[in-house]
């Protein structure tokens, strides 16, 4: 009977855990074939290797299905940046989720990097802020180059906003003006051309274009995060 308890205990758990453990290394690290999120095209990958057999069936039916919405679009790219860890500092001192490097940050408004490694909420409000920049600067090219193919990669909104968030708008205007001849490649080999193929097709349309915007503190409880 006690056997059938620890079973049954896996399951509430289980479903909360899977969506949270994006963020750590070994789940990321491992590439464990049919496990992956569907339609994300992202490789979204969960280690189970500790979980009994009987609980897989549970396990992969409790993974998150998020789509090609706003949420899809932003909890991809953080996964790409840092498996969704909200602590995370990599070695060229970007931080966070989505990994803003402290001159973004100040320019969105956000001076306090310890607050902001610490409030989750600060950080997804950061997101959409720079997103929100990002579209505005680069709203003409989204209409002039939506639906052509470059390099390869037929261009979106989406992986517009991607690239920019890895590159910045200015790197994606010179890509996308020069029809792809001007590359752009991070410290780690990320380019704008994967970016672009890695995150199209979401829906961006819910990120309003806005010039010089600033997280808005007034909606973030700094003191309870």
């Amino acid at each position: 009977m006690s056997k059938k308890i620890v079973k049954l205990s896996w399951l509430p758990v289980l479903a909360g855990s899977v969506f949270f453990s994006f963020s750590t290394k070994k789940a990321a690290d491992l590439e464990i074939e049919g496990f992956t999120t569907p339609n994300l095209e992202l490789d979204y990958t969960v280690s189970l290797d500790t979980l009994p057999l009987e609980s897989t069936e549970v396990a992969v039916k409790a993974l998150p299905k998020l789509g090609k919405s706003y949420i899809g679009f932003k909890e991809a790219i953080g996964f790409k940046e840092s498996r969704g860890d909200y602590k995370s500092i990599n070695e060229y001192g970007y931080m966070g989720k989505y990994q803003f490097g402290k001159g973004t940050l100040n320019l969105l408004g956000v001076y306090n990097t310890q607050e902001f490694l610490n409030t989750p909420e600060l950080q997804e409000a950061t997101f959409y802020t720079n997103a929100s920049r990002n579209k505005w600067i680069l709203i003409r090219d989204i209409k002039r180059f939506v639906g052509k193919t470059i390099n390869g990669v037929e261009v979106t909104e989406s992986g517009i906003l991607a690239a920019a968030h890895l590159a910045g708008p200015g790197s994606v205007k010179k890509y996308l003006r020069s029809y792809g001849a001007q590359m752009f490649n991070d410290a780690f080999g990320t380019s704008i051309k994967y970016y672009m193929k890695r995150f199209s097709g979401y829906d961006t349309s819910f990120i309003k274009p806005v010039k010089n915007p600033r997280v808005d503190f007034s909606k973030i409880d700094i003191a309870n995060s």
